[in-house]
């Protein structure tokens, strides 16, 4: 009996690494950038590298997300991109079930923040500085929405 519920013991133990704000919000990120530095990550988060690393070693380590070094930059990315549409029916589920969260996202409410594009302040990553030095240099953000039914 128990060798049968080890399906479910693993699927919990994963549900339990999405069911935290931070890394969803890194799944989120990576999910709409295709693949990140940690130095971006922690800037767009506002959040201390250390702690964005610890965030995304949970990812990492229950296959949600890889990691590629490039000389003293690492950058991750998303292992499956069936990670977004999973993000996207958890959103539809809350709008479904939350009252509250519906009324908010219907009024324009900025209940998932958007996503900065480069450059995001506070990232030294080439990405960014290329973007600094870009003529068409802007801080777009992508607005992050739940998804319609």
């Amino acid at each position: 009996m128990k060798h049968r519920a080890h399906g479910y013991r693993q699927q919990a133990d994963l549900i339990r690494a999405l069911a935290h704000p931070t890394r969803l919000r890194i799944l989120e990120i990576l999910a709409e950038s295709g693949e990140c530095c940690v130095c971006h990550l922690t800037a767009i988060l506002k959040q201390r590298q250390p702690y964005v690393s610890q965030q995304l070693m949970v990812l990492r380590d229950k296959g949600l997300a890889t990691d590629r070094k490039d000389g003293v930059m690492v950058y991750y990315r998303l292992v499956d991109p069936g990670i977004r549409d999973l993000i996207s029916m958890t959103r539809d589920l809350l709008v479904a079930t939350d009252v509250e969260a519906a009324k908010r996202l219907a009024a324009g409410e900025d209940v998932f923040p958007a996503i900065p594009q480069p450059p995001v302040p506070g990232c030294p990553c080439p990405v960014c500085e290329a973007a600094r030095h870009s003529p068409s240099s802007g801080a777009n953000a992508r607005p992050v929405k739940a998804a319609s039914s």
